[in-house]
């Protein structure tokens, strides 16, 4: 419950962004610290941003795309440069060390597509960065599966309120609460996944 809580207020905290005119530099920098450490993911603001200026809502899918990719990479760097110093201290914090292993088979199947894979679902995809830099896995390989893998959900995600315009955003404001928890339950099972069926 403790957890869940911090998650909320990690939330809460996100949306206050959307109102602010730094909204667009908290989107970037969300998504960067998200695809590296932070647990809330950045679909709640773009979400929020995308639904108060539609207009733009293809701006911000690239502008979120932008930071998570590079939030990619700087997870590789922990795992490649600082694996004990950072990168371990950051999987054992969400109780995904003993899952480290297991990863490795994944990179060795299927290389970094791997990631493409955590890019586009709930799985904790820090533990899929971090462990693609400790596995030194091909960085181009790795940086095209995050590229694909992130665009395409943040894309599917901004241009349905582009292009669907006022249906999906009354759909999307009527629910956004639901919706919202909905993420937290997704980004929650995603650890469970992990966890325990992996």
């Amino acid at each position: 419950m403790a957890g869940i809580k911090v998650l909320r207020s990690l939330k809460d905290w996100t949306l206050s962004f959307a109102q602010s005119p730094r909204g667009t530099w908290a989107l970037f920098f969300l998504a960067l610290a998200e695809a590296s450490f932070f647990p809330i993911p950045p679909d709640v603001l773009l979400i929020a941003l995308c639904l108060a200026a539609p207009k733009r809502s293809l701006y911000f899918a690239l502008i979120c795309t932008s930071g998570s990719v590079l939030g990619g990479l700087v997870g590789y760097a922990l795992g490649a440069f600082f694996m004990e110093t950072i990168g371990r201290p950051v999987l054992v914090f969400y109780g995904l060390t003993d899952k480290f292993d297991l990863v490795s088979r994944y990179f060795h199947q299927y290389d970094a597509w791997a990631v493409g894979v955590a890019g586009f679902t709930p799985l904790p995809y820090k533990l899929f960065t971090i462990s693609a830099g400790a596995f030194r896995i091909d960085l181009l390989t790795f940086f095209l599966a995050s590229t694909i893998s992130r665009a395409g959900r943040f894309f599917l995600i901004a241009g349905s309120i582009f292009f669907f315009g006022e249906m999906v955003k009354h759909f999307i404001e009527r629910y956004f609460n639901l919706l919202t928890v909905v993420f937290i339950g997704l980004l929650i099972l995603g650890f469970v996944v992990i966890k325990w069926l992996l």
